[in-house]
C-alpha cells in the first residue's frame, strides 16, 4: 500500500480539488519549517479510511467531552442495577445474612479509609485545666462535660459528654452536621432551634450522649500561611491529602465515632451491663452515622437525619464526599443493607444547604472544588428506602426500618417521633420529653471554640504527615511479591501488579468496539511530511483521535519507528505539529516528523475545553462523574491508547516493534501511567513532570503543591502507598526510559526528581540494564528541550545502519 492514495479515498464530489502550499526554507529545515494546511477536498484521506470532513475535525473536542459526560451519566445511573453482582446475600438465617455480607463491609470499610488500629483506652478524658473546668452545665436531667479521647496515634476526638443524672438507660452517638458545634446540639448555642437539639433530647430520655465535634466547611486554615492560603474547604484540605494516602476525612471521623462505640462497649463489659448503643446524625452527621453502624456491628441501631437519598449524583456534591468505587458496590440502600437486621430510623427533614466552597479572597486562593449539598428531596429518599425495604423483608425485620418525616420533609432534625422510634426499636421504653424554649449556659468563661477545631485540624495533618512519611516503606511492603533481581526474574512476577494498576489505580474500562471505523482528513503538507487528522471509535459513542505525520520519502514496504506525542493540559496536537504555534511544545512532534520519524498525536480529555480559564476545565467534572464507579480520566486514555495501538500497529509502514511514547506535562503523566499497563511502547520519556509524586501532591511546604492548586484531578486513591513515580516505572521497565527536566520548572524541585530518579536508576542497575535509562537537566523552564530525549529515541529506536 502506498502511504496516501488520495484518488482511492471516496469523493464527495466529482471534483479534486488539491491545494498545495510550497513553503521556502531558510537555513535547516529542523529548525525553520513552516507547516501548511491549504488541503480542502474531502477525498484528502489515507487507505482503507473512510473521509473525515472539516466539521468532524472542528467538533472532535466538543463532541468527545459531551460523549463522555453522557457515557458517565448513563454508568451512575446503571450502577444501582450493576451493583448488585457485588453482593451475595444468604437470607437463609440472620448469622448467615451477616457472615455473607462480611466481605462488603470489610470494603466499605477500605474505600473509606477506616484502615487504622485504633487506640485502646478504659476512660475518656475530663477536659480541664487551671482556667477551664470540665463541667460545663448542669440540668435537673443531666451533667454535661467537656471531654477528650483517644483515637489514633496523635489523633484525638473532642466533643461533650451529656451524662444523666440517674442510671443510663442508652448509649448514643449524636453526631452534628459539620457546620453545628457539640454546644448547638446540647443546647448551649441560641443558633440552633431548641426542635434540632436531639442530643438534648436524648439526654433527657436518659441517655448517656457523646457529641464528637467534626472538622467544618470553612477555610480558615486551609493552606500554609507561610506559603499559600486556599479557599478550600477544612474538609477538602484534609480530604485531598487523605485521598492520596488511602485515607478520607470521613474514615478519620468515622474512626472518633468508634473509638466512643469502644468505650460504651467497654463500660458495657466492667459494669456487666448491655446498654444498648446507638448513632444518631443530621446532614454530614447523618452520612457519618450510616457508615459507621454498617462498619460496626455493636451498634444496634441509628437515626439518620437530612442525608439518606439516592446517590447517583453524589459527583455533583463536595469532593470530600468523593469515595473512590463507591457506587460500583454502594448506594445508600446497599450500606443500610450492611446494617440489617437492626434498626435505622430514616428521617426526612430539611437538610443543610451548602451553595458551594467558601469564597475566594485576597487571602485565600480560588482553588477549591465546585460541590453542592442540597436537601435530599421526599421523593428520593422514599425510592431509597424502598430498596433497602427488599433487604429488611428478606430478613422478615421490616419493624426494624422505618421511615418518619419531619414536618412533610421540611421540618428539624431529631424529631419526637424519630427519636422515640430510634429507642423503642432499641429496647427501651417511654418517650422523649418535650424541650422547652430556653437554651443552657455554658459555665466556662474563656471556652475557645475555634481553638479546638483548630487543634483537631492540625492533629489530623500531622497524623497524615506520619502516614507520608512512612509510605516509601509501605510502597516496599505492597511490592514484596516482586522480583528486580534480573528482567526474566521481573517479568514473571510483574503482571499482578500491572494489573493491580488498572483495576484499582486507574479505574478500568469495558473491553473496545472490534471495529476502528477509520476515519481520516489530510491537513497538513511540508517537504518532509504530510499530517493527517485521524479518528477511531472505541466505545459506543465515544471515539479517538489526533494527528498523524509521515515522511514523505518513505518508500513502498519500508516500516519505520513511530512515536507518540503527549500534549499537556489544555493542549491540543496542532500545538505539537505547527511550527507557528509558539508554545512550551517547541513544535516537537513536527521536529520528529522532519527527522523522518512517523508521528501520532492524540487529542486526550485532558486537552478539552482549552479555552476555559486556568482550573475551571470542563475536562475536571469528568474526573468528578467518573471516580464513584471507579473510573479515572486515565480510564478512558488508557483505553482510548489501546485502542489507537490497535490501528496504528496494523499500518504497513509502521515498525510496531520500535513505538514510543514521549509526553509532555500532563502528557507526561500520562507517559507515566500509559505504558505502565500497555506494553506496545518500546521507549519512554517522560518531560516536565517526573516527580516524588507523593510529595507533589500532599506538601504542605511546596508552593507548586497540589494542595494549593485548582488541580483536583491529581488526585488518586491510595496511590502514596502503591506507586509513587519510582514504582510505576517499574511497570514501565525494562523498556528504555528517560526524563526530561528542566532546572526552573516549577512542577517540581531538581533535589525530588533526583532523589525519585535514583530509585529508577538503581532498579535497572539491580536487572542488569542500567544503561537503558537516562536523566536529561537543561537550564530551561517547563517545556520540551528535545537534545539529549532525541538522542536517547534515535539510540533505542532506529537500527545501527540507519542511526
Amino acid at each position: 500500500m502506498q502511504i496516501s492514495k488520495i484518488n482511492n479515498c471516496p469523493a464527495k464530489g466529482k471534483r479534486l480539488i488539491i491545494t498545495v502550499l510550497i513553503l521556502t526554507i531558510a537555513g535547516s529545515f529542523l529548525t525553520h519549517a513552516q507547516v501548511s494546511s491549504g488541503i480542502s477536498d474531502d477525498s484528502a484521506c489515507l487507505d482503507n479510511t473512510k473521509t473525515l470532513s472539516d466539521e468532524e475535525i472542528n467538533l472532535f473536542r466538543e463532541q468527545l467531552f459531551n460523549n463522555v459526560v453522557s457515557y458517565l451519566k448513563n454508568d451512575l445511573k446503571a450502577s444501582v442495577k450493576n451493583r448488585q453482582k457485588s453482593w451475595n446475600r444468604d437470607y437463609t438465617s440472620t448469622s448467615n445474612y451477616i457472615k455473607s455480607v462480611s466481605p462488603n463491609r470489610q470494603r466499605l470499610a477500605e474505600i473509606t479509609g477506616v484502615v487504622d488500629e485504633r487506640v485502646k483506652f478504659r476512660e475518656i478524658d475530663l477536659k480541664e485545666t487551671t482556667g477551664e473546668k470540665a463541667i460545663v452545665c448542669q440540668t435537673s436531667f443531666f451533667t454535661i462535660y467537656s471531654v477528650k479521647w483517644p483515637v489514633l496515634d496523635g489523633v484525638t476526638g473532642e466533643g461533650l459528654l451529656l451524662e444523666p443524672k440517674d442510671k443510663a438507660v442508652a448509649q448514643v452517638v449524636a453526631i452534628p452536621d459539620a457546620d453545628w458545634s457539640p454546644e448547638m446540639l446540647a443546647g448551649l448555642d441560641s443558633r440552633l432551634d431548641t426542635e434540632a437539639q436531639y442530643a438534648r433530647k436524648l439526654a433527657m430520655a436518659g441517655c448517656r450522649v457523646i457529641i464528637p465535634l467534626l472538622v467544618n466547611r470553612d477555610n480558615l486554615w486551609s493552606g500554609n500561611p507561610e506559603i499559600k492560603m486556599t479557599n478550600q474547604p477544612h474538609r477538602e484540605f484534609i480530604y485531598r491529602r487523605s485521598y492520596e494516602m488511602g485515607r478520607h476525612i470521613i474514615g478519620y471521623e468515622i474512626q472518633k465515632i468508634l473509638a466512643i462505640v469502644d468505650w460504651f462497649d467497654l463500660k458495657n463489659k466492667i459494669n456487666k451491663t448491655q446498654l444498648p448503643i446507638a448513632v444518631a446524625g443530621y446532614g454530614e452527621g447523618g452520612l457519618l452515622a450510616l457508615y459507621s453502624t454498617a462498619i460496626d456491628l455493636r451498634i444496634n441501631g441509628v437515626l439518620v437525619s437530612g442525608y439518606f437519598q439516592e446517590r447517583e449524583d453524589v459527583w455533583e456534591e463536595p469532593i470530600y464526599r468523593n469515595i473512590w468505587g463507591l457506587l460500583n458496590e454502594f448506594g445508600d440502600a446497599e450500606i443500610a443493607s450492611l446494617i440489617a437486621p437492626r434498626t435505622i430510623i430514616i428521617e426526612a427533614s430539611k437538610g443543610p444547604q451548602v451553595d458551594g466552597p467558601p469564597q475566594a479572597d485576597r487571602n485565600h486562593n480560588d482553588s477549591a472544588t465546585p460541590g453542592k449539598i442540597a436537601s435530599p428531596p421526599l421523593e428520593s429518599v422514599q425510592k431509597e428506602k424502598a430498596r433497602t425495604e427488599i433487604i429488611y423483608r428478606n430478613l422478615k425485620a421490616t419493624e426494624k426500618l422505618q421511615l418518619t418525616t419531619s414536618d412533610d420533609n421540611k421540618g428539624f432534625s431529631g424529631s419526637a417521633k424519630s427519636l422515640d422510634l430510634l429507642l423503642s426499636r432499641i429496647g427501651i421504653k417511654g418517650k422523649v420529653p418535650a424541650t422547652d424554649k430556653t437554651f443552657l449556659i455554658d459555665e466556662r468563661a474563656d471556652f475557645n471554640p475555634s481553638l479546638r477545631l483548630y487543634d483537631q485540624f492540625v492533629e489530623l495533618n500531622q497524623h497524615l504527615d506520619k502516614i507520608i512519611r512512612k509510605s516509601e516503606t509501605e510502597r516496599e511492603k505492597f511490592w514484596k511479591k516482586a522480583d528486580l533481581s534480573s528482567v526474566n526474574k521481573w517479568t514473571n512476577t510483574s503482571d499482578f501488579y500491572r494489573e493491580h494498576f488498572e483495576d484499582e489505580v486507574i479505574g478500568k474500562m469495558p473491553k473496545s468496539v472490534e471495529q476502528l471505523n477509520p476515519r481520516s482528513k489530510l491537513r497538513y503538507q511540508t517537504p518532509k511530511w504530510r499530517g493527517y487528522w485521524i479518528k477511531l471509535d472505541v466505545w459506543p459513542s465515544i471515539f479517538t483521535g489526533g494527528i498523524l505525520l509521515i515522511p514523505n520519502d518513505v518508500k513502498k514496504d519500508e516500516k519505520r519507528p513511530l512515536i507518540v506525542c503527549q500534549h499537556g493540559l489544555g493542549g491540543t496536537p496542532e500545538m505539537l505539529v505547527d511550527k507557528r504555534i509558539k508554545s512550551v511544545y517547541n513544535a516537537y512532534a513536527a521536529q520528529l516528523a522532519d527527522l523522518g520519524y512517523i508521528v501520532y498525536v492524540p487529542q486526550h480529555i485532558y486537552g478539552l475545553m482549552p479555552d476555559q480559564p486556568y482550573g475551571e476545565q470542563d475536562f475536571r467534572t469528568i474526573q468528578r462523574m467518573a471516580n464513584p464507579v471507579k473510573k479515572s480520566i486515565y480510564s478512558f486514555v488508557v483505553g482510548q491508547e489501546r485502542q489507537a495501538m490497535r490501528w496504528l500497529k496494523q499500518l504497513p509502514f509502521v515498525d510496531d516493534s520500535h513505538i514510543a511514547l514521549y509526553g509532555i506535562s500532563y502528557g507526561g503523566k500520562t507517559a507515566m501511567r500509559v505504558p505502565a499497563i500497555l506494553q506496545d511502547y518500546s521507549v519512554v520519556v517522560c518531560s516536565a513532570d517526573f516527580n516524588e509524586w507523593v510529595w507533589k501532591t500532599t506538601s504542605l511546604d511546596f508552593m507548586e503543591s497540589y494542595l494549593f492548586s485548582p488541580e483536583y484531578d491529581m488526585y488518586e486513591f491510595n496511590l502514596g502507598n502503591t506507586y509513587n513515580y519510582a514504582e510505576m516505572t517499574r511497570l514501565i521497565s525494562p523498556r528504555p526510559f528517560m526524563v526530561e527536566r528542566g532546572r526552573f520548572d516549577s512542577v517540581g524541585k531538581d533535589e525530588w526528581v533526583a532523589y525519585e530518579f535514583a530509585k529508577v536508576q538503581r532498579m535497572y542497575e539491580l536487572m542488569g540494564v542500567g544503561n537503558l535509562t537516562e536523566i536529561e537537566y537543561f537550564n530551561g523552564p517547563h517545556e520540551i528541550h528535545g537534545i539529549g530525549t532525541f538522542e536517547f529515541l534515535h539510540k533505542h529506536l532506529m537500527n545501527k545502519d540507519k542511526r
